[in-house]
Order: structure tokens, then sequence, then C-alpha cells
């Protein structure tokens, strides 16, 4: 029997083509129909509209909380202008409310005072070190750039305090407060930017490129963005093949968060039901780029239900939020439940670098995040509010943190630069450098039965 093509029969194509294009229709005006528990919402996170969906109308994996105590309603927008000499600049104007009071920070489910007190500060020593690195840079003593994260320490700092010893984590360049949390030393850090003998990488990087694999379970930097993902992702399913279900936490950029290896990370970890824990800062800016020239949707918290796993939208400039999120992440993981993308709101108060002055930013805005400054919140939180600090411990506390920064920043100054016979060594794992083995135990595979089977593709190939 001969198949019927449409082309080969004009009178029966119309009026079934008919047919197929009025189901189709009425196939979209039923999904249509369906709103989209999301869709209104504003790239900080507020709705446009009061109309709530139902439970049964959302078509959604997850739905997106947002835990934030307020939602910046603020806009950026390019403006060309004509100079004196007729040449056109490129310039931001920022709109909105920029009197918005600052809100309180949430109390925790889980930190207790003493915890809240060490996170504190993990966060003064991390923005110290970053003073002492910016000084030492002024000094000539850096070899290279020097990356901070004035604005995001309770980002870095709460998220890897969340991280039990047996979980891994490989943080970006402005994650240098989590390197303090996981054990490291702040001459540590200055001496790998001073490119000293005593540096993690003895002298051979000038910026963050170094880990602990053995004692910390750190992934070292990559600066390409979005390559750490599936590397932790490959971390965690290691664990697994020895028994461990483990937490994984790497960090990327709203700018880095678009490129095509992130979503080949998530996805592998989303369908491996792996345990990554991934912190979407959003910075506001990649480099010099706002995000509303970065990417169409409000949240990126919301491409999280294309991976089919869960997210959340926090603010990264409250130490306890960010705990809260990364805890219940690590749980989770902890469980052999997946996933978690937690956006954390915030702003990077530098630019991207310090040869970047950042003065593409609307001042308005810097104004306006300086007011969030997470440190000063979080004093604000333990002196004023929950008065587990009075203003002399709190004192005592800033200044014991300035006299180890001093300490450490003394020791990075007086370690010898490399001498030169030492550049030949450390270049390839040589025989004898370092064993690789098992961190939890034997990778359990299924033991088969009989030989191999010659597969057709085998067969083809000979």
């Amino acid at each position: 029997m001969e198949r019927l093509h449409l082309s080969q029969s004009p009178t029966l194509a119309i009026p079934l083509a008919i047919a197929l294009s009025a189901r189709f229709h009425m196939g979209n005006k039923q999904a249509k129909s369906k709103h989209n528990s999301n869709g209104s919402r504003r790239r900080d996170g507020s709705a446009r509209s009061n109309a709530q969906p139902s439970a049964t109308e959302s078509l959604r994996t997850y739905s997106i909380p947002d835990l934030r105590q307020e939602h910046p309603d603020l806009s950026v927008r390019q403006t060309i202008e004509k100079g004196k000499d007729g040449v056109e600049h490129v310039r931001y104007e920022v709109t909105g409310n920029l009197n918005a009071p600052v809100p309180p920070i949430s109390d925790s489910k889980y930190l207790t005072k003493q915890q809240c007190i060490e996170i504190y500060r993990y966060m003064l020593l991390n923005r110290k070190m970053e003073t002492a690195l910016e000084n030492l840079y002024k000094q000539g003593k850096v070899v290279g750039g020097v990356y901070f994260g004035l604005g995001q320490e309770a980002c870095s700092c709460a998220s890897a305090y969340a991280l039990d010893k047996d979980d891994w984590f490989a943080p970006m360049i402005r994650n240098q407060g989590s390197l303090l949390v996981r054990g490291f030393r702040a001459s540590d850090t200055m001496m790998q930017y001073m490119a000293k003998a005593d540096s993690p990488t003895r002298g051979r990087d000038g910026t963050s490129h170094f880990g602990d694999i053995e004692k910390r379970n750190m992934v070292s930097p990559i600066s390409m963005l979005g390559d750490l993902i599936p590397v932790l992702s490959g971390v965690a399913l290691g664990a697994r093949l020895q028994g461990r279900n483990v937490a994984v936490m790497t960090y990327i950029g709203d700018g880095g968060q678009s490129t095509g290896v992130t979503y080949e990370g998530i996805n592998f970890a989303a369908v491996q039901n792996l345990g990554l824990v991934l912190f979407v800062e959003s910075n506001l800016w990649a480099y010099s780029t706002p995000s509303e020239m970065q990417y169409r949707c409000k949240d990126l918290a919301e491409r999280a239900i294309g991976y089919g796993i869960p997210g959340v939208i926090i603010d990264g400039t409250d130490a306890c939020q960010v705990y809260d999120a990364a805890r219940d992440a690590v749980e989770r993981a902890h469980r052999g439940e997946g996933p978690t993308m937690i956006e954390a709101k915030m702003m990077r108060m530098k630019g991207h670098a310090i040869h970047d002055a950042a003065a593409y930013v609307p001042k308005p805005m810097f104004d306006f995040w300086k007011k969030r400054d997470p440190i000063a919140r979080f004093e604000n939180y333990l002196v004023k509010e929950k008065k587990w600090l009075t203003t002399k411990e709190n004192a005592e506390l800033i200044s014991e943190v300035e006299q180890v920064i001093e300490a450490e920043r003394e020791i990075a100054v007086n370690s010898p630069m490399p001498t030169p016979e030492s550049a030949e060594g450390g270049v390839f794992c040589e025989d004898g450098c370092h064993d690789i083995k098992p961190k939890y135990g034997m990778p359990k595979v299924k033991k088969r039965s009989g030989g191999f089977k010659e597969t057709e593709a085998a067969v083809h190939l000979k």
C-alpha cells in the first residue's frame, strides 16, 4: 500500500490542513490561558501586577522564592552625549527610588550568637586584607593586578561557612573571604599576589590560581568563566562513585552566567542529580556592561527552571540570608537531592580590577549600595539590634583583626622572591611527584558476567 502525501491530493490536503490548524490553535489558546507565575517580575524582583496564579495554573517544575526584605526598583539606561570636542561619549543613568530605607538583617534559622560573630570576624578579615592588598599594589609590591570583592564579603564568607569539612568549594577571584573561612591565611593571598617564594604556587602565579585538594578540599580557580561548574560537578560525581554524597560549592557572576559551559555544567549536575551549590553573584555590572544589556530575564535564578532544579533569590549583603540559603542547599546535596542555584543580589563596589576606576557606574548607584554595605549592616545587627556585642567588644574585635592583618602583611612582605633556578621545578607532574588516590574509598562499579560483546559500531570501524 502506497503512502498518500498531502501534496499529492489537494482535495484531501485542504480540509485536513484546516482541521490540523484548528486543533493546533485550540491547543495554543488553551496553553496561553495558563499564567506564567514569574513572568511579570521585574529585574529587581518586584511584581508588575498583584494577580496571583493558583497552584494548578503553574507550568513550572519549581517556583522561585524571593527571600529579600527589599526589592530595589532601579533601572539603568544608556545615553550618548557629545563632548566639547564633538566626539560622542556613552554613559549610563540610573533611575528609581534611590532614597529607599535600608532593610534590617534577617534572623537566621540556624546561626547561633557565636557563629554570627565568627562570620562577622571573617568578613572584617576579608575587607582588611583587601585594603592591605590595595596598599601593597600602590607601593609597587604586587605583580600584576588585584581583584576585589568589596561589597560581597557576606556572600563569600557566609556561604563558605555553611560547608561541612568534607564538602568541596572552588572560589572565583572575588571570593577571597571564602579562603579565610576554609583555613587559608591572609598572607597566603598576599604572597600569591606578590609572587613570593612562600606563596601557595611558589611564585609561579600572580593572582588567585591556587588550591588545596588534600586538606581544604579547594579546587583552584579557573579564569575561563563557567569552567569551574562542570569541574565541581565532576568532583561530586567522583565522590558519589566512592560512596559519598558531598556538597560542591562554586560561584559565577551575572556576566559569566551566560557562558555556554555554565549551561553545560549545571545541566550535567541536574541530570546526574549531583550536589552542586551554585551562587550566582548578581553584581549588576559585568565589567562595564549593566545587567539590562546582558540578559532579558528579570532574575537569573529563573534560569534554574530550565534546568529543572530549585532556585532561590536572596540579598547578597545579608550574611544571615546567605548562610541559610547555603545551608539548605548543602543539606539537599548531602541527602542526594541534587543541585541548587542561589542568586545573591548585590553590587560590586569597585571596578573589575584595580586598574578599572568604574567611572561608567552612575555615582547615585554607588551611593545607594554603599548604604547597604554588608559589614556595616551586620555590625549594626550584632551591636545595636541583637546586642550580642557591646560597642567596646566590637572595637576590640576590629582592633584584633587589624593586628592580625598587619602581622600577615609583614610575613608576606618579608617572604623572599623565588630564585631563578627554582623556575624549572614544579612545571610538570614528574615521576614520584605525588600520588592521586581516591579520597573516600575505591569507586563502586557493577560487576558484569562474560566478556565484552563486539558492537555494530566496532565492526563498522574495522
